[in-house]
């Protein structure tokens, strides 16, 4: 060996020369196939430990036709998406699966992400709040399984799971006008399916509650900047709304810390509500009221439709809806009497 230079990976055949078996029983041994008795897996386990033997895992997904990697695409800033991901990582690992992680970013579109993960021999991909054209994932569905998460694609050729989020941010509202809620306004989540949905309910439910001519839909976005450009328009628009509702956590994050920092009360002065009931708002300062898309119940279900592909089943798209559940937290409580106090 040149001095200086790093030391050889340990390959299989090491490990076969140590224990004196063909390589291909030491690679039964390692991959837990049946056949070799306990003794010989002992005696291989053993000197694969005391030689610090680690698979080629590149290796042996190039050897097999089988890789058993899900990818999942994920928006990097969003943490109801890291922890949506987080739980995928876990039910994964029980089913016996690996998960690979694709982002996007400000500067990576999903489709480079998709790539990677296609290129990484991933045999099925799950989208978590894909905002790609149908006919896009149509296409992407006819190379892989596809699992399309929070998103609401009807006549889509791919299988989808996600909450009812039009019900969602009607539950909202109806929790606010329970409360004594008259003013409530709705910070808006831009384009796409999602924010459309959640919108519609908004409007849906004021109407519903006799509060059609007092909706009130302002401009925001996904982040806390979003909602933090949104409590400055609410701040130069006259009287404040007793109650807000927000299309996320996130954004909901930043409209309440600029409300606070303008000396306005929450939920004294204006009532907050987020969306996603992320860890953002379990956060004891923030403590908002929220609705949770169930990670642990969306996770399962997005397996369940991935295992069902990965078999090479074939039927029709599935739509799996989860039904939302309203968190009740301290950002929310009754309107305030008299307009609040402006500096």
């Amino acid at each position: 060996m040149t001095r200086g230079a790093p030391p050889s990976r340990l390959r299989l055949n090491d490990v076969a020369a140590e224990v004196g078996l063909s390589a291909a029983s030491v690679s039964m041994v390692l991959r837990g196939v049946p056949g070799p008795s306990s003794a010989t897996r002992e005696k291989v386990l053993d000197a694969a430990q005391r030689l610090g033997y680690r698979p080629d895992r590149a290796a042996s997904l190039l050897a097999s036709r089988r890789t058993g990697l899900i990818g999942v695409v994920l928006e990097v800033r969003s943490t109801f998406h890291a922890e949506l991901a987080e739980e995928l990582l876990v039910a994964a690992e029980r089913r016996g699966h690996d998960v690979l992680l694709g982002a996007r970013t400000r500067v990576r579109d999903e489709q480079r992400a998709v790539e990677t993960l296609i290129d990484s021999r991933c045999e099925a991909l799950v989208l978590l709040g894909t905002e790609a054209p149908t006919a896009r994932l149509a296409e992407l569905g006819r190379q892989v399984p596809v699992v399309a998460v929070g998103r609401r694609l009807p006549g889509a050729e791919v299988d989808v799971v996600r909450v009812d989020d039009e019900r969602g941010t009607a539950e909202l509202v109806g929790h606010l006008v329970a409360a004594g809620h008259r003013e409530i306004a709705y910070i808006d989540g831009g384009r796409g399916a999602i924010a459309t949905d959640r919108r519609r309910g908004y409007r849906k439910a004021m109407r519903r509650t006799g509060l059609g001519d007092r909706v009130r839909v302002l401009r925001g976005g996904k982040d806390d900047q979003d909602g933090a450009r949104a409590a400055t328009e609410l701040l130069a628009g006259g009287e404040l709304p007793t109650a807000v509702v927000v299309f996320n956590d996130h954004a909901a994050v930043g409209l309440l810390d600029a409300l606070i920092r303008t000396g306005v009360d929450v939920p004294g002065d204006v009532s907050v509500a987020g969306y996603d009931d992320s860890p953002l708002s379990r956060m004891a300062h923030v403590d908002l009221t929220t609705i949770s898309q169930n990670v642990a119940e969306l996770s399962e279900q997005t397996l369940e439709l991935v295992a069902g592909r990965r078999d090479g089943a074939t039927r029709p798209p599935r739509e799996v809806v989860i039904p939302p559940r309203l968190v009740v937290r301290s950002s929310v409580g009754p309107p305030r009497e008299a307009p609040p106090a402006r500096s």
